[in-house]
């Protein structure tokens, strides 16, 4: 059994060490290689992984919910170890979604200094840091020529 409240604290403490690996991966090559693994693969494994428990104990105590409504939903997510789990699903994927950006974003010769406010946007609120970043990286397509 899991303690959600532990899995929380601990899905944030790493996840936060993986968004500062992102960002010094932007100026430090060296470090690239190991933020790049933990961003895109160690953390979701182990987030999925934390998901996977946390769901299962959730949905062993039988608290109700479901997808199919948002009342439904907020039923679900008024058990700790669900809420936790969606938590670490928004941690895992928006960690994941900045490693993305910051290697597009080097690959396609986007400034660095633009990628920096893709990734604390996408840290504080995914989609929008996506689209920007969506947006800088067609901008610098066009401008190599890519994309008429």
């Amino acid at each position: 059994m899991i303690d959600p409240h532990l899995a929380f604290s601990l899905g944030n403490m790493i996840a936060m060490l993986g968004w500062l690996g992102l960002l010094l991966s932007l100026f430090v090559v060296q470090t690239r290689i190991v933020a790049w693994t933990f961003a895109a693969i160690a953390f979701p494994l182990l987030a999925g992984l934390a998901y996977a428990l946390l769901f299962g104990q959730a949905m062993a105590a039988g608290g109700g919910g479901g997808f199919g409504s948002i009342e439904q939903v907020r039923t679900l997510f008024a058990n700790n170890a669900a809420l936790t789990a969606g938590w670490l699903h928004y941690l895992a994927f928006d960690l994941f979604v900045g490693c993305w950006i910051v290697r597009e974003g080097l690959d396609a010769g986007v400034p660095r200094l633009l990628i920096i406010p893709c990734l604390i946007l996408t840290f504080m609120v995914g989609p929008v840091g996506l689209l920007l970043f969506l947006v800088l990286r067609f901008a610098a397509a066009r401008r190599v020529g890519l994309v008429q």
